[in-house]
């Protein structure tokens, strides 16, 4: 026999189990449950039965909530090496979350596995749409050798397994699922067939296995074990075809995943040669890809500021936020290719992990008010270096025509811009006096009364009146004394009483506050006369602070010089067209209408300075009604679209902030906007994942699907001069070289269609999912864009998303009232350029730091704080090396390197 012939089989029994997707997470469990009482079953009963569960621990967590009865006996399945658990948490889309969200489910998957018995140590990562960069480097750091994955390889690809390589020249095998994670089912339908279709298929597969025993992946989506499947095994298992069941970890290990003879893959995977990557995923159900990004920062900035200022972790609020986070990244959840329901709960979800980090927030900021006076406020600083942070407060200012000021402890004024005031009286009405004791004393809660604290009140016959403050001058309210006072009152005048409370007359002010690195600026705001900073100039349409300047034409676009003169013309084209596509996939109508030009425009200015000008574009578009696929065009039937674009420049910021607000109320659409290039350019970058991505103008077909240019950013995407700061996962595309277009929204009325022009099969069942459709939906997204000849790194566009997605935190003080204002103060600081700070959390005694470097060139870093000693540890909390330090540390990253550090505290 040839060395072909006598290669054997690796049956690896297995579910996809899609926790949530046509079907929501509770009805999907409800099946699960069953399944996995079958695996149960047969792996106590044959010893040689294994069982991979799909990479992700969530699965048997879910199981075991039902069942928790059975812990016990999973356990034993798990240390018999029956049952393959984790690494993951949950299979995630990796493009639409964080690079720190990647990290942390795979740390979640690994404990909660490892509690159970064990992890396996394979990254499994079967039906993402692609695959980022940095995840070699991920897995690397986790301690995992192997990957195994299907979408997204390239044509190159020749063999089973190819060596796959980060940024940063780590690298990990990869057996590659080129037959999709099913590619054994076929093989084992018929069992009379059997012996005939392993021979064919081992004939097949002979050029990529060459000689090395193949993978028969044994399972597909949300499918229990074959129970005959032993049975099968010891009829046809043979001298010249062995037949053997492992798990995915006991394949792999056979392989050396150093092995020098392999093809190598550099950066991330997202070719279409081999199967669909689906990228119309990233543009549809806009609103969660926003929510997955507000509920990321807010847990990141939890951590950081508990660490940077309590020194405690909030466990398990942190923890309960995260897992909500991962546990909605699920490549079926996050996407938005769901039914409605689904997507009703993966959004709420979302909105609750937020919320749980909010609340940790929030009790930081309160902590650090402590020692403010009531009549002061504090400004944080959740960012490594230092900034300016502009915060909106209302604030009290009695004296009319006196301006408001504000002032640090130190003595430096600010710069204050007045937007406002707040109403003065906040109730006015008539009472009866028979219910007027009653009625107000259910209204006062200890000092309170419709927000505010009652400075004092005057009661007359038939005259009440309160006057009420933020921070009331009077030491104390009696309450008691009040009651008995107006019971008195009402009962000797009977009638209709006047009512009135009366708030301290109140402004509406910005401040622009500078913070040290993660540290803290108490001011005080107060009226008197103030110098007038350098002001923003808002006339004849243009906007300029000293750095660039943004001048808006008639037809609401919008011309900008950046900070080395590069200008920008026709800023905020707005681009509509019809949309046949589905969930998964863009599909351009047959006979499309394309819409460009707005049937009116308006200008209006909002705000003029000296903090922030703020201008109001409001475009009108007749758009298309819906598609007629019938006809395969867009109806003739448009509906107005007011689209309001504010135009926002802030001082010392060298970019412009644009934030596009609608109502959709057409269908069947997809809407972009549009940043024209001075010149044409050949390729794009963007950011995401821990990684600089560059990419032409063009992705790599061969499959079944159309390789439609469009792709990922999370934090800012670069085309030549112009660079775009992003607040969430935002699909992109460089249309023929000269134009950067955002997908704002994309609105279409099923998970999959089963003819689209764009991809030769299905992606799934055509489901109706009509709330795709956005009708009605508000649409609101904000960007930043800057000008700068050489891009992204001249115009310094990583430090400056970092400032655009970390807005300004002020509170009002807690401590007692006219006290010394302290003066500002600094926290953990960390240098270098292109250097993020990924994570900030407390571990421990120890404050844990992640930094990432953004660049392709070996850089030195610098990290000061109240730290003696430093430990660079890998993603399992595994201690690599340590030193000493007195409160500074000098390293050296590679290029796109990440490192984990921990800090511990001076004594």
């Amino acid at each position: 026999m040839t060395p072909a012939e006598e290669t054997g089989i690796v049956l690896v029994p297995h579910t996809h189990w899609d926790r949530e997707w046509y079907e929501p997470f509770q009805v999907f469990r409800f099946k699960l449950v069953q399944m996995f009482d079958t695996v149960l079953k047969m792996a106590e009963e044959d010893a040689r039965f294994r069982f991979t569960l799909d990479g992700q621990t969530a699965a048997i967590e879910d199981y075991l909530e039902i069942r928790p009865e059975n812990e016990d006996r999973v356990r034993a399945i798990v240390a018999s090496g029956q049952l393959a658990l984790g690494p993951w948490q949950i299979l995630l889309d990796e493009f639409l979350c964080s690079g720190e969200t990647i990290i942390r489910n795979l740390q979640m998957g690994m404990a909660g596995a490892q509690r159970l018995g064990g992890y396996m140590n394979v990254g499994y990562l079967p039906d993402m749409f692609g695959h980022v960069a940095q995840m070699p480097q991920i897995l690397s750091r986790g301690g995992i050798a192997h990957a195994c994955l299907w979408r997204g390889v390239p044509a190159k690809v020749s063999g089973h397994s190819f060596r796959w390589e980060a940024p940063d020249g780590s690298s990990v095998r990869v057996e590659y699922l080129f037959d999709g994670y099913g590619s054994a089912l076929d093989l084992l339908a018929i069992p009379e067939h059997i012996p005939h279709a392993l021979s064919e298929y081992r004939q097949q597969t002979a050029d990529r296995y060459r000689g090395d025993p193949i993978l028969g992946m044994v399972g597909t989506d949300h499918m229990p074990p074959d129970q005959a499947l032993m049975h099968h095994v010891d009829t046809y298992d043979s001298p010249a075809f062995p037949i053997r069941v492992g798990t995915l970890e006991e394949y792999v290990a056979a392989f050396d995943p150093k092995d020098e003879r392999l093809e190598a893959v550099r950066g991330e995977l997202r070719s279409h040669a081999r199967g669909n990557i689906l990228p119309g995923v990233f543009s549809i159900r806009r609103n969660l890809k926003i929510a997955m990004a507000t509920a990321e920062r807010m847990a990141l900035d939890a951590e950081r500021l508990a660490a940077a200022h309590l020194g405690v972790d909030f466990e398990p609020f942190i923890s309960m936020s995260w897992r909500r986070i991962i546990e909605s990244t699920a490549h079926d959840s996050v996407v938005g290719s769901g039914t409605d329901e689904t997507v009703d709960q993966v959004e709420a979800r979302l909105h609750e992990a937020a919320q749980i980090a909010r609340a940790a927030r929030d009790e930081v900021a309160l902590s650090v008010a402590g020692s403010i006076p009531s009549d002061a406020f504090v400004a944080l600083n959740t960012l490594p270096a230092d900034r300016n942070v502009v915060v909106e407060l209302d604030v009290p200012a009695p004296a009319e025509g006196l301006p408001v000021a504000a002032m640090t402890g130190n003595g430096t004024m600010l710069p204050v811009q007045e937007t406002g005031h707040a109403p003065t009286m906040l109730g006015d009405e008539t009472m009866d006096a028979s219910v007027m004791v009653e009625r107000m004393m259910n209204r006062i809660h200890g000092r309170e009364l419709f927000g505010q604290l009652i400075e004092q009140y005057r009661v007359a016959p038939y005259s009440l009146e309160f006057d009420v403050a933020e921070v009331p001058s009077t030491p104390v309210f009696d309450v008691v004394t009040f009651k008995a006072e107006l019971a008195a009152a009402v009962e000797a005048h009977p009638g209709d009483w006047k009512v009135r409370i009366v708030a301290e007359p109140r402004r509406r002010v910005l401040v622009d506050v500078p913070v040290a690195a993660m540290g803290i600026t108490p001011f005080k705001v107060f009226q008197a006369e103030r110098p007038e900073p350098e002001h923003i100039t808002c006339d004849d349409g243009t906007l300029s602070n000293g750095l660039i300047s943004a001048a808006i034409g008639e037809d609401g676009e919008i011309t900008l010089t950046g900070v080395d003169g590069t200008v920008l013309h026709g800023i905020g084209r707005l681009v509509d067209g019809g949309d046949c596509g589905d969930s998964y996939n863009y599909g351009p109508p047959a006979l499309d209408s394309i819409v460009t030009e707005p049937s009116r425009v308006t200008v209006e200015v909002v705000e003029r300075g000296p903090v922030r000008a703020v201008v109001k574009v409001t475009r009108h578009y007749s758009m298309p009604r819906s598609l007629d696929r019938g006809m395969g065009s867009r109806d003739n039937e448009t509906v107005d679209v007011p689209v309001h674009t504010f135009v926002e420049l802030r001082r010392g910021e060298p970019f412009i902030r644009l934030r596009v607000q609608f109502t959709n109320e057409a269908a069947d659409h997809r809407l972009r906007m549009h940043i024209p290039l001075p010149n044409a350019v050949e390729s794009s970058v963007s950011e995401g994942q821990f990684c600089i991505t560059t990419r032409s103008l063009t992705a790599e077909g061969g499959g079944g699907e159309f390789p439609l240019p469009t792709f990922p950013a999370y934090t800012f995407v670069s085309a030549g001069p112009a660079t775009v700061l992003l607040h969430d996962a935002t699909e992109y595309e460089v249309v023929d070289g000269k134009e950067l277009a955002l997908t704002l929204l994309r609105a279409v009325g099923s998970i999959s269609v089963n003819v689209h022009p764009l991809r030769d099969e299905p992606a799934a069942s055509e489901i109706p999912i009509p709330g795709a459709e956005e009708a009605g939906t508000q649409v609101d997204v904000e960007f930043a864009v800057m000008a700068s000849a050489q891009g992204y790194r001249n115009a310094d566009a990583v430090r400056f998303a970092d400032h655009f997605n970390a807005p300004g935190l002020a509170v009002r003080g807690r401590g007692t009232p006219g006290a010394l204002v302290p003066e500002p103060a600094e926290g953990l600081r960390l240098r270098g350029e292109g250097i993020r700070l990924s994570s900030m959390r407390q571990v421990g005694d120890d404050v844990e730091i992640r930094v990432v470097l953004l660049a392709g060139q070996t850089t030195g870093g610098v990290v000061t704080g109240p730290f003696s000693g430093v430990s660079t540890v890998d993603l399992t909390g595994r201690t690599l090396e340590s030193e000493q330090v007195d409160g500074e540390y000098k390293f050296e990253l590679d290029p796109w390197e990440i490192r984990t550090l921990r800090l511990t505290p001076r004594k």
